[in-house]
């Protein structure tokens, strides 16, 4: 063998342990990746807050207990306030309706008709229960999801009846 192909030996094996090397180092890098992703959705896993309206609620919405945002409109004739801050009303989206029960201060701008977001979760009896209760700042405003969905139901129409 000669002294060149000894030298040309050497070098590839010298470029091998780079190769392998930055392998070995990209492949511990994700990883450590996977490993915090992971981490992050285990530990968000009870904090993920899904939006529904009434109509879109589900017998596992209902079983499950997981946090929910409840959106709609406050039903005409539906609000009941109870002892101290205990108030019990109905969210609608014209289709259906839910029974909402919260313990709490609420907006301003709650009101019969108004359209909110309750933030909380279903108990098992089917009743709503409310952490949060999340007005609409002025008369006009309807966010584009809830309009996105109102008009996907065919319910768009009876909304703006409604407001007029």
């Amino acid at each position: 063998m000669s002294n060149e192909t000894a030298v040309r030996l050497t070098i590839q094996k010298g470029l091998r342990r780079r190769k392998t090397k930055r392998l070995m180092m990209i492949l511990g890098g994700l990883v450590v990746l996977a490993v915090a992703a992971a981490l992050v959705l285990y530990a968000m896993r009870g904090t993920a807050s899904f939006f529904r309206m009434p109509s879109e609620i589900t017998g596992e919405d209902i079983s499950s207990g997981r946090p929910l945002r409840l959106g709609g409109f406050v039903e005409k004739g539906s609000v009941n306030k109870e002892n101290g801050t205990r108030i019990t009303f109905a969210i609608t989206d014209f289709s259906n309706k839910e029974t909402v029960k919260f313990d709490g201060v609420l907006p301003d701008l709650f009101r019969e008709g108004q359209g909110i977001i309750a933030e909380g979760h279903f108990v098992p009896d089917g009743v709503f229960v409310a952490d949060r209760v999340l007005a609409k700042h002025d008369e006009t405003y309807v966010p584009k999801d809830i309009v996105d969905r109102l008009k996907a139901q065919g319910l768009w129409e009876a909304y703006q009846k409604h407001e007029r």
